[in-house]
């Protein structure tokens, strides 16, 4: 399949997941440390909660960062028609990165090897990009 819009949307996928296991942390942990949701109203009040619980938060939003990015590029590369076996095989990597970097950061959070999942992600994507510019101005 040269599509691109699978691995798109296993990724949107994967951010729904996420979102659902932070607040499935949260709002537990809101009820037990005696936090009401209007207390959260400003960036670094949660930051009272457990580790574990603000690693989802966290990790939900890195995959509204980076993969915005991610989403632009794979949809832009569809569209013109060049969503070959390589583009969608990179976009297969960045999204299999990603998930990694989510798993470490919401189990073990261990900086260095979330780092490299991270960089492995982003190496993937500017090659999807890099390979695109160059067929489009080329």
């Amino acid at each position: 399949m040269h599509t691109l819009i699978a691995p798109v949307m296993a990724l949107v996928a994967w951010s729904l997941l996420i979102w659902l296991w932070m607040y499935v942390r949260r709002i537990p942990a809101m009820s037990k440390a005696g936090i009401k949701p209007q207390d959260a109203a400003f960036p670094g009040s949660l930051n009272i909660l457990p580790a574990g619980v603000r690693q989802a938060a966290d990790n939900y939003n890195h995959l509204m960062e980076q993969p915005t990015i991610f989403y632009a590029a794979a949809l832009a590369i569809q569209v013109a028609g060049h969503g070959d076996a390589l583009a969608v095989n990179l976009a297969w990597a960045f999204v299999g990165l990603r998930v990694l970097h989510s798993l470490i950061q919401v189990s073990v959070n261990i900086v260095p090897l979330r780092f490299l999942a991270f960089a492995l992600s982003t190496i993937a994507l500017a090659w999807m990009v890099v390979r695109e510019l160059v067929v489009l101005f080329g």
